[in-house]
């Protein structure tokens, strides 16, 4: 049978404030274990929770990137449940009256074509605390740091119908909160996770399948692989004869497999009831109008900008916006330099993304300042130094800094534009090179690349490649037909 894979996202994004969203305790991530719980945060009898406004503005600043309805009033739930690292026993969220709710994200295919993914909606909630199990020798440790952390939990309708679209979702989802400035996006830190719901149908069938809910899934590459391997213990389940059991699954990557984590509970396991300490959640229009005005220039906006205004090809203008501050970097060095929009690009997304990926560097710990980068583009430009000298400068800028014209005079990297001094040893290369120019005259032209190389030897790569070629073509004559 032909079958259908159907997945739906719920993406926990960690929002960027300072403090928790009911108390004023850090959010800052590494600190020694139970330092930044409040009491707060570990339910203490007669303290009371009080709502982070910054994090509504958040939450509001997410549903207009992504065209959702902002709710004029949400209210906040308890939702119950036992964990070790939920003290409360019970986790503050929102349930029958979201913030957010109702958008849509487009996302680009492998082939090309654009689709729509809904967005159900986008709901405040507190973060529960961390189990620590490898460093106990059977034994478990709560870490309640995390306790009472922001997030927004993104939920996608069941859109997705493979694992490279979940993939693309997802990164899409990450490049967005990222530029919003809503949340690092920090996966190893856990700022930014996934659930996915995975279900599989008989291909044209409209009802959806029984679906599993694969929890905590950090990283890209384990979403896609999460997604296929659940898919096809699915299929070979119901083509086995039996049925599909709604449940919790974990992913093993070192298996490859899911496997059962617990039954998958129904909203009502969870006695969902309003909170009685939190007031209802009021958004006016002033203030999504104020955050509205606040929005960044989006990816997609930047990204078709780029290719418009830059006549940059549709990949490097892809690659270009998909981290702000590389998209930032970028227009920086098209604004300081004379060279094209699409040399600085080359340059960006060549030498510069080299150098940050060997040293494994996030562009803004980046050691070659944007308007470094410029000045070395100038001097290509107007012919102080060549392509070739330049690169060799760029791995002297990147490891030791400094200007870069003190660093060009004081090598003597200057290119050589003289046409006396180009002629002269053109005339030295030809003479030492018979039968290249005798194989060039009998009208194998491509031999003049060797000489090329011959004459730029000589230089220590210095004459100008422009001048040589022009003077080797001149000295040379006609190729014979």
């Amino acid at each position: 049978m032909d079958w259908e894979i159907v997945v739906g996202l719920e993406i926990h994004t960690q929002l960027a404030t300072a403090s928790k969203i009911f108390s004023g305790a850090s959010t800052a991530y590494g600190a020694p274990p139970n330092s930044q719980a409040s009491l707060v945060d570990l339910g203490y009898p007669g303290v009371l929770p009080v709502l982070n406004r910054e994090a509504v503005a958040m939450a509001v600043k997410f549903g207009l990137a992504t065209g959702c309805t902002i709710a004029p009033r949400s209210v906040f739930a308890r939702k119950n449940y036992f964990y070790p690292d939920l003290p409360k026993g019970y986790q503050i969220s929102q349930y029958e009256l979201p913030i957010v709710h109702g958008g849509r994200l487009d996302i680009v295919l492998d082939d090309g074509t654009v689709k729509t993914v809904g967005i159900t909606r986008a709901h405040l909630e507190e973060d529960a605390g961390k189990s620590l199990h490898e460093d106990f020798h059977g034994l478990t440790g709560i870490d309640l740091n995390r306790a009472g952390t922001p997030l927004l939990e993104i939920v996608s309708e069941p859109d997705l119908r493979s694992a490279a679209e979940a993939g693309a979702y997802m990164r899409k989802i990450h490049t967005l909160v990222r530029y919003l400035g809503i949340s690092d996006g920090n996966m190893q830190e856990g700022s930014f996770r996934c659930d996915a719901n995975v279900s599989v149908r008989p291909r044209g069938a409209a009802a959806l399948g029984t679906r599993t809910e694969l929890k905590n899934l950090n990283s890209f590459r384990f979403v896609e692989k999460a997604i296929e391997i659940e898919a096809e213990r699915q299929i070979d389940v119901l083509e086995s004869g039996g049925n599909v059991v709604q449940e919790t699954r974990l992913y093993d990557p070192d298996r490859n497999e899911t496997r059962p984590m617990r039954t998958k509970e129904e909203a009502n396991d969870y006695r969902y009831f309003p909170d009685p300490d939190l007031l209802p959640v009021l958004v006016d229009e002033a203030l999504i109008e104020r955050i509205r005005a606040e929005l960044p220039e989006l990816p997609d906006a930047k990204r078709e900008r780029f290719i418009r205004e830059y006549e940059l090809p549709q990949y490097d203008a892809a690659i270009l916006t998909g981290q702000r501050p590389l998209a930032e970097y970028y227009e920086a060095v098209v604004a300081a330099t004379a060279a094209k929009p699409k040399t600085a690009a080359n340059w960006v997304l060549g030498e510069l993304t080299a150098a940050l990926n060997r040293e494994g560097l996030d562009i803004a710990a980046s050691r070659m300042p944007a308007s470094t980068l410029a000045a070395l583009l100038d001097r290509i430009e107007d012919g102080t130094i060549s392509g070739k000298i330049a690169k060799e400068l760029f791995d002297t800028l990147w490891t030791e800094g400094g200007s870069v014209d003190a660093i060009i005079k004081a090598r003597g990297l200057e290119q050589i534009t003289d046409t006396a001094s180009i002629e002269a040893i053109v005339d030295d290369v030809l003479a030492a090179n018979p039968a290249q120019v005798e194989q060039y005259r009998g009208g194998k032209t491509q031999v003049i690349g060797f000489l090329v190389g011959q004459v730029m030897k000589a230089t220590g790569g210095k004459a100008n490649p422009r001048q040589v070629n022009e003077t080797l073509r001149a000295k040379l004559g006609e190729p014979q037909a």
